[in-house]
């Protein structure tokens, strides 16, 4: 890389204003140039959603310091798309999205908007990467995540990333002194156990929340499950190609 400071784009599904936003833009500012698009409004579980009924509104804000910065109407993964082709009008050096309140381990990964924008920049060929905390509360300590967010960038930046990849972070809800490390591992086998909760609004018509249980189903010990749960980072190299080479070679023989 040049002399010049990276570009670095930041954004996350939680909204413009939430607390780990302020915290992945304190973590990487010292990095290089910072720009800043984001949802205006909470955008958890919207996957790799994009907005093409209705029209997409970019308006400043000015929240972080001199940096410049966008609330966008649309889902995460419009964000980054508005933020390369509109805002920055180049691609920047790396995207950073997060951090997100709540894991986003195993197969969560399907559903969340902070890893789409990941791997939106993934399928545009920039070094990406959606960090996650594991705690859901909208003021949690981010201290131990931004201490990750910094010595992953730094990596990244330094080393690049293979072509076709983003990486999944997740930070355990621990102390810094009950905080272990980071471990480069694979996503586990766990699914959801879905349920709905039934109930009757005022007019009488019923309505539905989900809800379930998160079933770990992984054997091995090398997991991002396993990692957090021992007080470790967990990082997982991520890709978009969804192509089940298994399946395929097993499926040849249906000589179609």
């Amino acid at each position: 890389m040049s002399n010049r400071k990276p570009l670095i784009l930041v954004t996350n599904d939680d909204g413009i204003s939430a607390k780990g936003l302020f915290s992945l833009f304190e973590a990487v500012k010292g990095f290089g140039e910072v720009v800043i698009v984001a949802p205006d409004s909470p955008q958890s579980g919207m996957g790799h959603a994009i907005t093409i009924n209705n029209p997409l509104r970019l308006d400043k804000v000015e929240i972080f310091d001199d940096v410049l910065a966008y609330s966008c109407s649309g889902t995460p993964v419009d964000c980054v798309k508005l933020g390369i082709y509109e805002v920055l009008k180049q691609k920047p050096d790396l995207i950073v999205s997060g951090i997100n309140h709540g894991s986003n381990t195993s197969t969560n990964v399907l559903y969340s908007g902070t890893m789409s924008a990941a791997v939106e920049g993934a399928m545009e060929n920039i070094p990406s990467i959606g960090f996650s905390l594991c705690n859901f509360d909208s003021d949690a300590d981010f201290s131990v995540a931004q201490k990750v967010v910094e010595q992953v960038v730094q990596k990244v930046l330094k080393e690049g990333m293979p072509e076709e990849t983003c990486l999944n972070v997740n930070i355990p809800d621990v102390s810094f002194e009950n905080f272990n490390g980071i471990k480069l591992c694979h996503q586990a086998k766990a699914f959801w156990e879905d349920s709905f909760d039934k109930r009757v609004d005022q007019f009488g018509r019923p309505y539905f929340w989900l809800t379930g249980h998160f079933l770990d189903q992984e054997k091995t010990n090398d997991t991002d499950l396993y990692w957090i749960d021992k007080g470790f980072a967990s990082i997982v190299p991520t890709q978009f190609d969804m192509t089940a080479y298994k399946a395929l070679k097993e499926l040849e023989n249906w000589n179609l």
